[in-house]
């Protein structure tokens, strides 16, 4: 973790570039086509909580998401559940990187593979779809099959893979 042995000072600069770099990430590296969205959210977010640390990361990411989305609407409403997944991404990596005890050539892969697993099933299936499952759809569709359809037909699990290959 990068703020270990720095000043506050110098953490507080930390925290302002990870945020600023997650703010920019949300602003211009997504791109939407009616309900596929494609972004580099999460890999940005995984390195955020790498770098400097999970607390830290998880409260960059969420104050990139809130200020990238008070920067570009799109004129639609806030979800709260993407800020608090963007920063249970950086939580999760942060904690697995850096606080896992792995020492073996080759760790660091093991440790990007777990949060890549831990990330998907926390934060992509346990809190974005299953939020925009509860608020959206009103129980119409069975939640497996809205899940299916989120992560296949709308393509969240290609988004989420393209973005764990360029983490590895």
């Amino acid at each position: 973790d990068l703020l270990l042995n720095c000043s506050s000072t110098q953490k507080i600069a930390y925290i302002a570039v990870m945020t600023a770099f997650c703010t920019v990430g949300n602003m211009f590296f997504e791109v939407k086509f009616a309900d596929i969205q494609f972004s580099l959210t999460i890999v940005i977010c995984a390195l955020t909580g790498i770098m400097i640390g999970p607390i830290f990361g998880a409260c960059a990411c969420f104050l990139g998401d809130l200020v990238g989305f008070l920067y570009n609407s799109g004129g639609f409403v806030y979800m709260p559940w993407i800020g608090i997944s963007m920063a249970m991404v950086a939580f999760i990596s942060g904690i697995i990187v850096n606080g896992l005890p792995l020492e073996f050539k080759g760790a660091i892969y093991v440790k990007l593979a777990i949060v890549s697993v831990l990330t998907f099933l926390v934060c992509t299936i346990g809190i974005n779809t299953t939020a925009f499952w509860l608020i959206y759809n009103n129980r119409k569709v069975p939640y497996f099959a809205y899940l299916i359809t989120r992560v296949f037909v709308q393509g969240q699990i290609w988004n989420s893979l393209v973005n764990y290959v360029i983490l590895m």
